[in-house]
């Protein structure tokens, strides 16, 4: 290769690059790679003995022709900002998913508060190691953005004073702002002398500007031409004393000049990274690394601080911006705030309430609080300063914005009752700013760090002899002299940590906590006002006879699919009902049928930039709880600001609505919601609306706290529909938000319209606090009563439940629900879901968006509010007309029936479709075809058909289907899900086309990795169950999936792979796990998921190693480690915001991106996840595309797409928006013989396609080459419109959105739709997309493994099976080691066939993921410590890490490696000396491990395997175990309360086998750690053994190590092996 040409080759657009900086590193080492995340500048291995982070040569920056000015972009409508203070307008979701971002941060503190040089030179090599943290734009070379904040350095400034014949400055009266300006010269005179009048005006004296010196030439492309012009400016106040009203006055400038600033054409050009007098920031869009080198002032001695704070930003959106770069003026933010729409909702709504005497009166002159147009942590940045500059210290404040989980918390409810009720007292003034999140902050007095309630991101402190605190999300990014280092820890989920700089003194955890919550008598307050709702008993009869509960169910919209398959299941049951495939009906906008509005709306979720929560097995920092009443002023602290109603959940019942409507303090008043329609439909609605928002605000204008909005009424009126609940509670809520009156009052709602789990989430997230579902109670009631039901429990044929524990069931079910929907979003608290509007809308027009569900977006318009006032009414007239039917209808909205809502997989298609693919006959496809070109609009792009300029050509010019198959793909369905026989068979028919088949998230037997060489009459012996083979067939899927449950995910696997898929969401039910039904966990299926049979298998709904985008990363880096011929796909699912995700994904260095539409099938998954989250493909992709266009990132990544593909139609459509595969799911299954009976999830298909069970797999009727028939028909469908068009191949249609247009179809229910979203184009990727299918595997850059394998005794060892020994220097930049090492030997010699034995010692900080997927023969020492995921998929061998000899610390108090280690494990073991972080052993199948301590979550999903904890656990242990062991040291009997005892029990180590395993183990431990914990317990074994705990899960209480009575039952019968 010549040097030039792979950036050339890259992004060249005909310009030559100048190759000599890639050789001019003076190693000469060549680096001509472009990968992701690995911005240009590489580590090499640093030799022993080299002090810094050497850099090896880099290229120069290419020429960008997509190139345009960032800032431009958001000044579109920004000149409407906050002109008047009367009007508040509520926050875009659209701005704010602009802007996601998550990071590496970190801060070092001197506790003498020393300033010194040292320790901003050593912050900014902290930022260095931390770049594999951050994301580079398209160029390579501009970073999303870093900084420091540190103390103002007083003598450089001086300095330079005194070199302009200034005055030098004082200290205490000079406040110093670092200003990002304009450069256009008239623009920055303009600046200029609005900032100075402002100053001028509040008495404060200009002294100086001083232009920052920089070096721009380092400056990426990109971020130089966003540069801003950059000063810094001194300014003098004279007439206030003490440190905090300087601050203050500095504060209130800011705020003026920022609100000045909005009205200018220049407004969005000036920007203050600080203006203070004690800290100051030097931040920009920098590669970590780039930033002292750009800050000349970073690099000058007399720069000094005694702290420093960095962060490094991997900013997922599209266009990072200088001033988003962090840390902002308090708080470095590494996290994803999920609440954000909702808390700046809120926010703006507190700003009529805000007062503080500190203000002097001055309170409307600081506001806004909130900007959605910045990034979230930004906002929660002016959160934290508005309540500290109001006089709260910085702890205060992150306590009262993120509060920990302090529910279910056993040591703070006993030891620290002070701490709970301050969490208590505030839980009602201000909702938690949720989601993950390291904060670190300072105020220049203190320094802190504070982590989320879940503790998902990674924070580790130490502290060494020269009192030097150190916090950073990774360990090893500071060359540290080990002796020095007296204390090592991390920061678990909710802790803090606070630096007094002042004092000197360090506060861990509850010493900071205490310290705040006593300042206030908050227990008093509490028990002196806040009121607790009492839980009301349920009715025991029928209020209503049933024909009148029939005709309100009908007037209202229900279904007899709602009453039976959701009221009544839940009724029975106590949860939500399970059922199977994908949401095949139109949308509610396209179909010909009347929906509730509920259907309109999709849920959001997590995806990629933060985890989902597991509502499950982490339900513990989870709460439904809400407060009802007035929110008062949250500056002022009192006893009345607790005067509030508590209710235990948003689901009341009919008494306890009554109790709240009984409350004399909170004076409720009910609305009701009923129009008039006596005067035709037309503006009906809208004016009722308006009636209702003003009753609602004369109501809290005369002291009502609490309206309560009703559709009950004793009798309904034909002439008089009552207005749908949403809209009412939406328009309420958004009119009260509007006249700054919501905090003064609660909304409930009384409603008969709002019966299932996504119903209540809608009428939450849209503003109410609680809810009433009368009817769906009602109901409940009548069904419990009903002669049936009666007889059926009386036969036994269900279970008996009570009237009251009916409708209790009912309610649990909705609780739990809400949970999940709660949590896919990753939110814990119901109080931050309030309003937060975390949904997007799919049909209705703006001016329904504008009244009630403002600041959501809906992307193709909709519904006006008479449409919708005309689809209500043809509910309710049901309920009046003559012939009203004595049955609910049912819709077929669930299941198909003839005559109900047209299904996309309906038993009509299927038929045509077997006899087209069986008889292998053309005419019978063009039938097939005939009846979807004649289908119900059932999709968006069934609104689309094709033009094209060009003449049509014959059919024999275009490409041939051979070619274009090789673009298809089939769905990640798993085995377990489906049959072996469908798995297969699909597998081998992808491989004949040259297509691929996915393996699905269950693991592949390795049998099926070989071609076929025995088939005789199509039949093998390898294979005996499949029929229709031939020789040379291989059954292996070429896409290997590696989903959250990492069932099957060996390294083996991984290298037999040709792709590899991390699935992050499916299409059925995204933000959440997989599901598989015990009785289709066989022994087959059980063997290759290392579990047990029988037992249910659930996988978490987030990737526990994904918590962010920069984790995302880290696992595409693993998997391209483990095997770098494998190209590695993330697969995500439509929604808004996905093109801000994308772009991350694509930075995260992946190949391959999957966008999956919400029609996606599943194999089993709650309804409403199927009915109501994820968006329709065409937008999803349509927004992918774009947005990687626009970035210059589009030809990093190939895209594919899948959900409810049939045709050739299909696939054209989805290449003319932009894909290059396409991916076929639930219709290859239809293929090789499904009959879409929809029973997949009970294991009793009646083709044997979904079934384990022997007799129905013996149905299975298809053959491989059915499928191979299919396949090639839809090419050569695709072939002949490709002829029509004029196109010779697929290569010249993709992309180009000018070939589509709107069809001229008029739908039922509106003319408003708008589809110029998917019909617009910015543009065309600069290579055809045959090159970026084409194009190499994304590569890690060099990395330590390759220098280990390239030593010759290394491969003679593996070669040859040999033994060898070697040792190696790492640092956290070398990350995923072992794991390439691994890879090798598994591809020679499977998992456990290797013989010989690599013993690779290695001494430092290891990176992430250290010794991932070793394989047996592989013995692994760590002298030193390491970051997250040690050990991740370990399969065999031994892996031991200890501290260096004789630290300064105790190794058993020290944490020592990072969180969620040993995850998906199936085998080897692990012994450490010292503790572990959060999720130990999460998912392991069958790794033995000793360690010294965990944090919370130890054991979590274990399905097989031992562990044993010598220390202390953290709590909720052993959550969803349910194979395997563990040991845990009791000392100090604390220990039981943190189990999870759903699934295990405790008991005693008293089995013999037991009491073996367990000493051997730790004598084990012993011999390779020296640990002095063990030594000291074999010791004294007898004392200590009594204080171990045992955890059995079920499926492991008859194994002789659990159960004593073992030896006497089976003596002489049977001979058991051990595990």
């Amino acid at each position: 290769m010549s040097v030039q040409s792979l950036p050339q080759l890259l992004y060249s657009n005909g310009k030559s690059t100048n190759p000599t900086s890639v050789l001019a590193s003076k190693q000469g080492v060549l680096f001509g790679d472009f990968v992701g995340l690995c911005c240009k500048s590489k580590w090499t291995r640093r030799r022993i003995g080299a002090s810094s982070c050497r850099r090896i040569g880099s290229y120069s920056s290419r020429n960008w022709s997509s190139v345009r000015s960032i800032l431009d972009l958001k000044r579109v409508g920004n000149a409407s900002v906050q002109k008047a203070d009367s009007v508040r307008k509520v926050a875009h979701i659209d701005d704010i998913l602009a802007e996601r971002g998550a990071c590496g941060v970190g801060f070092i503190a001197h506790l003498e508060n020393k300033p010194s040089h040292e320790i901003v030179k050593d912050a900014l090599t902290a930022l260095g190691c931390m770049e594999h943290r951050g994301g580079c734009g398209a160029d390579n070379d501009s970073g999303d953005g870093s900084g420091v904040m540190t103390s103002i350095p007083w003598d450089l400034f001086n300095n330079w004073a005194d070199k302009q014949g200034l005055a030098s400055f004082d200290k205490v009266h000079t406040g110093v702002g670092m200003v990002f300006l304009p450069n256009d010269e008239n623009l920055l005179k303009e600046a200029k002398s609005v900032i100075i009048n402002i100053f001028s005006q509040e008495g404060l004296e200009v002294l100086g500007w001083r232009p920052v010196p920089v070096d721009a030439s380092i400056v990426g492309y990109y971020a130089r031409e966003t540069m801003p012009n950059i000063q810094q400016v001194f300014v003098k106040v004279v007439k206030e004393e003490s440190v905090d009203d300087i601050e203050r006055e500095l504060y209130i400038c800011r705020k003026l000049i920022e609100r000045a600033a909005t009205s200018e054409a220049w407004g969005n050009e000036v920007y203050f990274c600080s203006l203070s007098n004690q800290t100051i920031v030097y931040k920009g869009m920098l590669r970590s690394e780039v930033l002292g080198k750009f800050y000349t002032d970073l690099q000058s001695n007399l720069y000094t601080s005694p702290f420093a704070i960095y962060h490094r930003r991997y900013s997922t959106n599209t266009s990072p911006r200088w001033p988003l770069a962090q840390p902002m003026r308090f708080l470095g933010h590494n996290g994803e705030i999920n609440t954000i729409q909702g808390n700046l909702n809120w926010m703006q709504s507190r700003e009529a309430s805000l007062e503080s005497p500190v203000w002097h009166g001055r309170e409307s002159e600081i506001r806004p609080f909130g900007n959605s147009k910045a990034s979230d942590s930004a906002n929660l940045d002016s959160a934290a300063e508005l309540l500290i500059r109001s006089g709260r210290n910085p702890e205060e404040a992150l306590m009262i914005l993120v509060p920990e989980g302090y529910k279910n918390h056993p040591t703070l409810a006993i030891k620290y009752p002070e701490v709970v009720d301050f969490y208590d007292y505030y839980k009602g003034q201000m909702e938690a700013w949720d989601g993950p999140a390291l904060l670190l902050f300072s105020d220049g007095k203190t320094v802190g760090a504070c982590l989320d309630r879940n503790g998902l991101r990674p924070a580790r402190y130490w502290r060494t002899s020269d009192n030097i605190v150190y916090v950073a999300s990774e360990v090893g990014v500071l060359p540290m002299d080990e002796s020095k280092v007296i204390m090592k820890g991390r920061l678990g989920p909710g802790m803090m940590i606070a630096v007094d700089l002042l004092s000197g003194q360090v506060y861990e955890n509850t010493d900071v906590k205490k310290k705040v919550a006593l300042s206030n008598p908050y227990g008093k307050w509490l028990e002196e006002n806040m009121r607790s709702l009492k839980p009301g008993k349920f009715l025991s009869a029928t209020v209503l006879d049933n024909e009148a509960i029939l005709r309100r169910q009908q007037a209202y919209g229900y279904s007899s699919e709602d009453v039976q398959m959701v009221i009544e299941s839940m009724a029975s049951q106590g949860k939500e009902p399970t059922f199977c495939m994908g949401d095949d009906i139109p949308l509610a906008v396209l179909s010909q049928r009347p929906h509730m509005l509920y259907d309109y709306f999709k849920q959001r979720f997590a995806q990629v930039t933060n985890p989902a929560i597991d509502p499950l097995r982490e339900g513990l920092v989870m709460s439904l709880e809400v407060n009802i009443g007035k929110r008062r002023n949250i500056l002022e602290v009192g006893p009345e600001n607790a005067s509030q109603v508590t209710l235990s959940s948003p689901v009341l019942n009919e008494s306890e609505l009554d109790l709240l409507l009984k409350d004399p303090i909170l004076k409720p008043q009910v609305l009701k919601t009923f129009f008039s329609i006596r005067n035709g439909v037309e503006g009906s609605l809208e004016k009722a609306l308006n009636k209702l928002c003003d009753a609602a605000d004369d109501a809290v204008r005369n002291g009502s706290q609490l309206l309560v909005i009703s559709d009950r009424s004793d009798d309904l009126e034909a002439t008089r529909p009552a207005i749908p609940i949403l809209l009412a509670v939406g328009a309420v809520h958004q009119h009260l938000i509007q006249n700054g009156l919501r905090m003064s009052a609660s909304i409930v709602a009384d409603t008969a319209q709002c019966f299932s789990t996504h119903q209540f989430a809608c009428l939450i997230g849209y503003g109410a606090s609680a809810v009433c579902p009368y009817l769906a109670l009602e109901t409940s009631r009548q069904w419990r009563l009903s002669t049936k039901t009666v007889n059926l429990m009386r036969n036994g044929k269900m279970p008996t439940v009570t009237i009251e524990q009916a409708q209790k069931n009912y309610c649990k079910a909705v609780k739990s629900g809400l949970m999940k929907i709660l949590s896919k979003m990753g939110i814990s608290l119901l109080s931050s879901y309030c309003g937060a509007q975390i949904f997007e809308i799919y049909g209705l027009g703006q001016d329904v968006v504008d009244v009630a569900f403002c600041g959501s977006r809906s992307s193709i318009g909709g519904l006006t509010l008479d449409e919708l006032a005309r689809e209500t009414l043809s509910f309710w007239v049901k309920a009046f007309s003559e012939d009203t039917a004595k049955r609910l209808e049912n819709f077929g909205f669930i299941q198909f029936r003839p005559g109900g809502e047209y299904h996309g997989n309906n038993p009509e298609m299927s038929k045509l479709l077997h006899k087209a693919v069986r008889q292998k006959s053309e005419s019978a496809y063009s039938v097939y075809q005939q009846h979807l070109a004649n289908r119900p609009v059932n999709v968006i792009r069934d609104l689309l058909e094709f033009k094209s300029e060009r003449a049509p050509i014959p059919v024999g010019k275009v490409e041939p289907a051979s070619s274009i198959v090789q673009r298809f793909c089939t769905g990640g369905m798993s085995l377990g899900a489906i049959s072996r026989e469908t798995h297969e068979a699909i597998a081998i028919a992808m491989n004949r086309l040259g297509g691929k088949s996915n393996s699905g998230e269950g693991g592949e037997d390795p049998i099926r990795w070989k071609p076929l060489t025995d088939v005789e009459d199509g039949y093998s012996p390898t294979l005996p169950h499949l029929k229709g083979l031939q020789n040379g067939d291989t059954a292996t899927s070429a896409i290997k999936q590696v989903a959250s449950g990492r069932f099957g995910v060996t390294p083996t696997f991984l290298v037999n792979a040709d792709q590899l898929e991390i699935k992050v969401a499916q299409g059925a039910k995204p933000g959440e796990g997989g599901q598989l039904p015990g009785k289709k966990v066989s022994a087959y299926i059980a063997r290759l998921r290392n579990s047990k049979p029988g037992v249910p298998l659930i996988s978490p709904p987030p990737h526990h190693d994904i918590y962010s985008i920069e984790d995302l990363a880290q696992l595409i880096y693993d998997l391209h480690q483990v095997n770098p011929k494998a190209k590695v796909s993330v697969k995500l699912v439509a929604e808004a915001g996905i093109g801000t995700v994308a772009s991350g994904v694509a930075k995260g260095n992946a190949d391959i991106i999957q966008i999956s539409g919400h029609d996606g099938g599943t194999g089993a998954s709650p309804i409403s996840s199927i009915k109501h989250a994820g968006g329709p493909w065409e937008l999803g992709l349509t927004e992918t595309h774009q947005t990687l266009i626009e970035n210059g990132l589009r030809e990093r990544v190939l895209l594919r797409v899948d959900g409810g593909f049939k045709s050739g139609f299909d696939v054209l459509m989805a290449a003319a928006m932009g894909a290059d595969e396409y991916g076929f799911g639930s219709v290859a299954m239809i293929a090789t013989g499904c009959v879409m009976a929809r029973i997949c999830h009970t294991n009793n298909c009646p083709v044997g396609v979904a079934s384990q069970r022997e007799e129905l797999r013996a149905r299975f009727p298809g053959v491989p080459g059915d499928l191979v028939n299919y396949f090639l028909y839809v090419a050569e469908e695709v072939r002949g419109i490709l002829a029509q068009l004029g196109y010779e191949k697929l290569d010249d249609v993709i992309g180009r959105t000018n070939l589509l247009k709107p069809r001229d179809i008029s739908l039922v229910k509106t003319q408003h739709l708008d589809l110029n979203y998917i019909l617009s184009n910015v543009g065309f990727p600069k290579w055809s997309s045959t090159e970026i299918r084409k194009q190499e595997v994304h590569s890690n850059g060099p990395v330590l493994d390759d220098v280990i394998l390239a030593d010759p005794e290394i491969l003679e060892a593996i070669a040859n099976e040999k033994v060898v020994n070697k040792s190696a220097r790492i640092y956290n930049v070398d990350r995923a080691v072992c794991g390439r090492i691994a890879g090798v030997i598994a591809k020679k010699y499977g998992d456990t066939g290797f013989a010989g034995q690599l013993n690779i010692t290695f001494t430092g900080s290891a990176g992430q993921s250290f010794a991932c997927f070793l394989t047996p023969g592989m013995n692994i020492r760590l002298i030193g410590e390491s970051n997250d995921y040690v050990g991740k998929g370990m399969a065999g061998g031994e892996l031991v890490v200890v501290p260096p000899e004789n630290p300064g610390f105790l190794p058993e108090d020290a944490t020592i490696v990072g969180n969620t280690c040993l995850y998906g494990a199936t085998g080897g073991q692990v012994f450490v000396r010292g503790k572990a972080g959060e999720r130990f052993a999460v998912r392991n199948s069958l790794a033995e491990a000793v360690v010294e301590g965990t944090g919370d979550h130890c054991c979590e999903y274990m399905t097989g395997g031992c562990v044993v904890v010598l220390g202390k656990v953290g709590r909720n242990v052993a959550a969803g175990m349910t194979g395997g062991l563990a040991y845990i040291l009791d000392e100090d009997d604390t220990f039981v309360p943190k189990v999870n005892g759903e699934i295990v029990k405790i008991q005693r180590v008293v089995a013999p086998a037991g009491q073996g395993q367990l000493k051997s183990l730790i004598e084990a431990h012993v011999e390779k750690t020296g640990s002095t914990k063990g030594s000291a317990i074999l010791k004294e074994w007898d004392r200590y053994l009594p204080l171990f705990w045992q955890l059995v899960p079920p499926s492991e209480e008859d194994t002789p190590e659990a159960s004593a009575e073992f030896d006497k039952t089976v003596s002489g019968k049977v001979t058991f092996q051990s595990a």
